[in-house]
């Protein structure tokens, strides 16, 4: 809230107080009609006063009689009538709860600044939560800013319209009196008629020639039906001034409740906004607060992660390094593994030899063999080439 909201909604205080202080009159008793018998002189003047204003010979102040009382209301009623149509005068109540609304809707747990965004909220390209965050209060902010001048625009109006009650309700019980008036006046010149004016008529009509007696009975019906008219006027003005005193309650009914409504509203403005503010900024100061301590906490973690990682390494490093400065120039298991294939490798090179001194003894053998055949297949054939043999025919030329 502004500086200057907060000074006017304090200086309207003063106006609430002022208007809460204002005790109405009470009316007076129901059909509390005073006769002009009974009536002191003071009240009696002003009944004959009224009964003045009755010309039994006018139709038309018959009708009228009384709706004189009731111009300066309608005047006031008209004027606060008026005033609704030419301004925008929507319920504070809808302002109380757009505000209540609003903070409702800034919820500081639904945020966590540790939370990466998710690959959806990447693709629709949302804010990191704590920029969501400062982005919604920022919103808020503005919102409370807007509800508040508003509630302020309510506030006066409602002044306004308790101040006319005001007026709407004392003149309403005057024209409540004013009726008391005109009713008395009303029942006294019916009764004045009922007892002196009609039967002088009758004993005229009675007296009069028999030319004129049709003209005077004729007259004698007027002041009747006239009389009839006036006794349905009172009995309507009756009927006005029951109406009138039950709107007197509901007056001060609507008026209390705009009084109840303009001190929330005020309340609400002085204590309860800047409360609301107060914890808003205390989310954020808590919010950045965390965030902080978020950083801190990864930068230990960090360090701690790298002190563990380095350590781990150094082990790893120093093992790797110890095991191949201890070992020989030569692995055992390689020499023995060279020495197995040396020895075997002499022992299948004189295995090879003797099979190969074997097969040459065999190749040998069968030279032999086969040479002593050649050479008794040549000796054959030549002694069939010397006729030796068993048929000329087949001996081998030389």
């Amino acid at each position: 809230m502004s500086e200057k909201t907060r000074q006017e909604a304090e200086q309207a205080l003063a106006l609430v107080e002022e208007v809460n202080a204002v005790i109405l009159p009470e009316p007076a008793e129901a059909n509390a009609v005073v006769p002009l018998a009974a009536a002191p002189a003071e009240v009696g003047a002003e009944i004959r006063s009224r009964m003045d204003e009755i010309d039994m010979h006018d139709t038309q102040s018959i009708v009228s009689f009384g709706s004189a009382a009731q111009a300066e209301l309608q005047e006031i009623s008209q004027a606060m009538l008026n005033d609704v149509r030419n301004k925008d005068v929507g319920p504070a109540g809808d302002s109380l709860r757009g505000i209540v609304t609003t903070i409702r809707g800034f919820s500081v747990s639904e945020l966590d600044v540790r939370r990466e965004r998710s690959w959806w909220e990447k693709l629709l390209g949302r804010a990191a939560p704590f920029a969501k965050f400062t982005a919604r209060f920022e919103e808020v902010q503005g919102q409370i800013d807007r509800v508040t001048d508003n509630l302020l625009e309510h506030e006066h109006k409602l002044l306004k319209d308790i101040k006319s009650l005001d007026l709407l309700y004392e003149k309403t019980l005057q024209f409540y009196d004013e009726l008391a008036l005109y009713i008395a006046a009303g029942e006294e010149k019916i009764k004045s008629l009922d007892e002196n004016d009609i039967p002088a008529m009758e004993a005229e009509v009675q007296a009069a020639p028999e030319g004129d007696q049709v003209m005077k009975a004729q007259e004698l019906r007027d002041l009747r039906a006239a009389r009839d008219d006036l006794e349905r006027r009172v009995h309507d003005l009756k009927l006005t001034r029951q109406v009138t005193m039950q709107s007197l309650p509901s007056i001060r009914l609507v008026q209390e409740n705009d009084k109840s409504l303009v001190t929330k509203i005020n309340s609400t403005l002085v204590n309860t906004v800047p409360l609301w503010e107060t914890q808003l900024a205390q989310a954020v100061t808590i919010q950045r607060s965390s965030e902080a301590a978020a950083a801190v906490r990864d930068a230990n973690d960090l360090t701690n992660e790298l002190l563990t990682a380095n350590a781990k390494n150094l082990r790893d490093s120093n093992k790797m390094i110890r095991t191949e400065m201890e070992r020989g120039v030569f692995d055992i298991e390689a020499v023995k593994q060279a020495n197995a294939d040396l020895i075997g490798t002499i022992q299948e090179s004189l295995q090879i030899a003797d099979e190969g001194k074997r097969r040459r003894a065999e190749a040998e053998t069968e030279l032999k063999r086969m040479e002593a055949e050649l050479r008794d297949t040549l000796a054959s054939a030549k002694a069939r080439r010397d006729g030796v043999g068993d048929n000329a025919g087949t001996a081998v030329p030389g």
